[in-house]
């Protein structure tokens, strides 16, 4: 495994982290918008009450991954969950345990929250992803995603 460190974003990573994430839109074959998306996401990320989470994972001085998460309400379930929004690795970082290790860290996130569950989603055709998350023992749920623009 990579000599690698995990830790909080800060502000002072945020044009690395825009980086990663049109890398991550590319990967998954999606269209970001790339002006105005480091500011947009720094604001976010430094506000007193932001209930965005952000964890890098850094390698010889340089980010190479990311996840975003935050805690939501499932109705159904009437109790709260993490909603994990993103986690991506560069290529030359993924299958060394580390994706493994960011779950980790989001799992201990829910337990402290009291959440029981951690939710997220993936593309169909992202198979890598998808085997890492069933080794990890989870279970897939079929729905489609929408977008309205308001």
């Amino acid at each position: 495994m990579p000599d690698h460190i995990i830790r909080t974003a800060t502000t002072a990573d945020v044009d690395a982290i825009a980086k990663l994430m049109v890398a991550h839109a590319l990967y998954e074959k999606s269209i970001i918008q790339e002006e105005g998306l480091a500011t947009s996401f720094e604001r976010h990320l430094s506000r007193p009450d932001s209930q965005l989470n952000c964890l890098v994972v850094e390698y010889e001085g340089q980010l190479v991954g990311y996840t975003t998460f935050i805690k939501q309400f499932s109705t159904w379930d009437a109790d709260f969950y993490i909603y994990l929004d993103c986690l991506y690795l560069d290529d030359s970082m993924r299958c060394h345990g580390i994706g493994q290790e960011l779950m980790e860290y989001i799992k201990e996130y829910a337990k402290a929250e009291g959440c029981k569950e951690i939710q997220w989603q993936t593309p169909d055709f992202n198979t890598g992803a998808i085997k890492f998350y069933k080794r990890l023992g989870a279970l897939a749920k079929t729905k489609e995603r929408f977008f309205w623009e308001v």
